[in-house]
């Protein structure tokens, strides 16, 4: 019998991403709803700033249930959503948890998922700017292995 290993991001992994994108969304001066999950789509972690939108805690989460399950970010979506798009009523899919709209960003070990970032309250745009830092801050950390450990 043989044992195979794959990479799981851990919660020290979720709090650096968290704290990178709180660092990034105060530098924008756009508080923000941010949520991690693992690689299965399950929450990890979750962060509402001062100020966030209420209405954004659940949009958060479903970014990064959507970018960890389909393994893209969200924002690949925006053009094939609108009516006569190759994805359009993709929204509906998954219980209504499918997010097209960006700030929801895969993290990365070794070209494998193992978790993502969903960010909610300001602009696509916004959204996205402040998930790629948390994106980036904890996959820098992984290449460290901080915040991923092997799975047996």
């Amino acid at each position: 019998m043989s044992t195979k290993t794959a990479p799981i991001l851990t919660l020290s992994g979720a709090q650096t991403a968290i704290a990178a994108a709180s660092r990034r969304s105060q530098e924008i001066g756009v508080p923000m709803n941010i949520a991690i999950v693992d690689s299965a789509c399950h929450l990890l972690a979750f962060h509402r700033m001062e100020g966030a939108k209420i209405t954004s805690i659940n949009i958060a989460i479903d970014k990064a249930f959507t970018a960890a399950g389909h393994r893209a970010p969200t924002s690949v979506y925006k053009e094939n959503v609108w009516p006569g798009g190759a994805a359009f009523g993709i929204w509906n899919s998954n219980g209504g948890r499918f997010s097209p709209i960006a700030g929801g960003i895969p993290i990365l070990r070794d070209g494998v998922v193992v978790g993502a970032i969903g960010c909610s309250t300001g602009m696509p745009n916004q959204d996205e700017d402040v998930a790629k830092a948390g994106k980036e801050a904890v996959e820098r950390d992984i290449g460290m292995d901080g915040g991923v450990r092997a799975k047996l």
